[in-house]
């Protein structure tokens, strides 16, 4: 059976409860404010600048990655021999 709620009607709420509700309340309402704050500072802060490679860098990257590659080529190289000396000691 559901209830109606009147003029008459009232509600037994304890201090303790209204005090927790009203410091979360204020807490909610004092993080939304810092939020707005930061959100308004970050508004106003310049843009980040696109990272300048200069061409030292770049040469040294690539010859990392050429070195990377001609060491990964010689370690296939390995292992397609050892693939080899085993098929011939597997089928002999």
């Amino acid at each position: 059976m559901a209830q109606s709620i009147t003029e008459d009607s009232s509600f037994n709420i304890s201090g303790k409860v209204l005090i927790a509700i009203a410091i979360a309340f204020s807490a909610a309402v004092g993080m939304f404010f810092k939020l707005d704050a930061e959100i308004q500072i970050a508004k106003t802060l310049p843009e980040p600048l696109d990272p300048v490679i200069t061409r030292m860098e770049f040469d040294m990257k690539d010859q990392l990655i050429r070195q990377t590659i001609m060491s990964t080529q010689e370690d296939v190289g390995e292992i397609k021999d050892d693939i080899k000396l085993i098929k011939q000691k597997l089928y002999e």
